[in-house]
């Protein structure tokens, strides 16, 4: 979905919790706004995490010899 996804559930719960003050009969639109608006953030969220763990991990293995001399390896894993 995206920050797309996520901002416009954001920005149409905040209106619907802050500025509508229209009643509609057994529904109550401040409750529907706050919900959307804390799912937007959510996948505001998890659409952050998971851009950034696409990415991959790396690591770095240091290895000191006994003549002081240094060897590292690198690795990378993409997840």
């Amino acid at each position: 979905m995206g920050y797309g996804a996520g901002g416009f559930l954001v920005v149409v719960g905040l209106v619907l919790a802050l500025a509508v003050q229209d009643a509609v009969e057994g529904v109550d639109l401040v409750m529907i706004g706050w919900i959307m608006t804390i799912v937007g953030v959510v996948l505001l969220l998890l659409t952050a995490l998971t851009l950034n763990r696409r990415n991959g991990a790396s690591s770095v293995q240091t290895t000191t010899h006994a003549d002081g001399s240094v060897t590292e390896r690198r690795s990378s894993t993409e997840i």
